[in-house]
Order: structure tokens, then sequence, then C-alpha cells
């Protein structure tokens, strides 16, 4: 009688913890989903996907295997003898890392090629002048060193940052927005992963105002481990000018 009275409390529990961990799932994407759709900045849009989304969808899978293993063990009944305990347990174990592996690497390798042109959209969709409403000019490479100062170019030049700037002709309104330099990571040619990241830089001759610097960048793959370099120029300093009104994000 306790035996039979044992398993059917696990029964119910079990089916407790389901609901539970479904529950934290769902909740988990909804917030996620509200929070996303009440960021109406594209650049803390930006921020926003490329910090917490794998990050969410990982928890919310860990939350749903959870469940499919409660509930695939809430079934028990005092027939069940402990041999067969084991064995589910350890099943129900085992089918529970595989699955997480293949979702973690789904989201690790597969994945940021879908996140990746959803933020390339967000970062290059026409800026809204508050000054006059209407659309603003992202200014080339050439052209936005007038709006950078010193610091800002030193930092675009060793590419540890790239900056953006957004100019309402109208009004001479300015937007600046940061963005890592190397923040996302690129297709590897070997595997063709997007796990192919900058390892180290390093610079080989530094810029000065009479001539351009040289800069290595270290690349190695997270997946199949290939690895390469190549060179790139850096500008030569350039004196900061002024500023109009401008706003950095």
């Amino acid at each position: 009688m306790e035996e039979t009275q044992l398993f059917e409390h696990w029964n119910v529990w079990a089916k407790y913890i389901t609901y539970a961990a479904c529950a934290a799932a769902v909740l988990t994407l909804v917030g996620y989903l509200i929070k996303l759709a009440s960021t109406t900045d594209f650049k803390n849009k930006y921020d926003f996907i490329n910090k917490s989304e794998i990050n969410t969808l990982w928890i919310a899978s860990i939350a749903l295997i959870v469940a499919g293993g409660f509930y695939a063990n809430s079934f028990l009944s005092n027939d069940t003898i402990t041999i067969i305990l084991i064995v589910r347990l350890f099943t129900t174990i085992s089918m529970g890392l595989i699955v997480g592996v293949v979702i973690r690497n789904l989201l690790k390798f597969y994945y940021p090629f879908y996140i990746e042109k959803r933020l390339k959209k967000l970062r290059y969709k026409p800026r809204i002048s508050p000054k006059t409403g209407k659309a603003m000019k992202l200014l080339s490479e050439e052209e936005e060193d007038v709006y950078l100062d010193e610091g800002m170019q030193a930092e675009e030049n060793i590419f540890s940052v790239d900056y953006d700037v957004w100019v309402d002709e109208e009004t001479g309104y300015t937007k600046i927005e940061k963005y890592s330099g190397h923040l996302h990571a690129l297709q590897c040619p070997e595997c063709n992963y997007q796990t192919f990241r900058v390892e180290k830089e390093e610079i080989v001759s530094a810029p000065n105002t009479n001539e351009e610097g040289e800069l290595i960048k270290f690349f190695a793959c997270g997946y199949c481990g290939h690895k390469s370099k190549k060179s790139f120029k850096i500008a030569m300093l350039q004196e900061g000018d002024g500023k109009e009104d401008t706003a950095t994000v």
C-alpha cells in the first residue's frame, strides 16, 4: 500500500514539475518577446538581441528538456521493479543530455547565421531624426571622421570599435552609434560554420601623421580549430575637428 501511494505521489509531482517547467519556458520566451517589442530604438534592439536572444532560447530549451524528462516518468506504477526504474532514469538522463547537446550546437553553430542577418538589417535601417522626423543619412568611413574625436578614430583604426554616424542634413543633428569591431564570428573557410573569431590582434607598426600603420589579426575557429592571420592597414592619424549637435549611443 505504501509503495503504491509513493508511486502515486511521484506521478502527481512529476506532472506538476512538468507543468512548471513548461510554464517557465513559455514565460521566458514571452518575457523576451515583450521586451523586444517594447524596444523601439534600433540600436537598443540590436544590443538586446545580440546580448540576450541565444541565452534566452537556451534557458527555455533547458526548461523544456526538464519538462520532457519528468513527463516521461510520470506514469510509474507499483508493478515497476527497481531495475526498470534505474534503466528509465539512465535513459531519461541520456536522452536529455543528447537533446541538450544538439540544441546547444544548433544555437552555437547554425543560429548565428540567422541572427546575423537580422542584426545587419537593424544596424543599417534608416534612423529618424528627432528634430525633423525625417530619415537621417549614414555617413561613409571617410565622411564620418569629422564627427569622431581622436580617441574614437584611434579605436576604429585598430578595429576594436566601429562607429556609425547618422546625420540630419537639414539641422546638423548627429547620432553616433558604437559597435564592437569584431563582435560577431565570421564563416570559417575550412568547416563553413560561423565560428571564425579574432583570437588576438598585434600592431606591427603604429600609425602617425605621416604614414599608415599595420595591424595583424589572428583568427581561430571555435569548431574545427582552423587558424589564419590577415594584415590590415591602419589609417594615418588626423587632427580632430569641431562637432555639431551630437548624440552618442
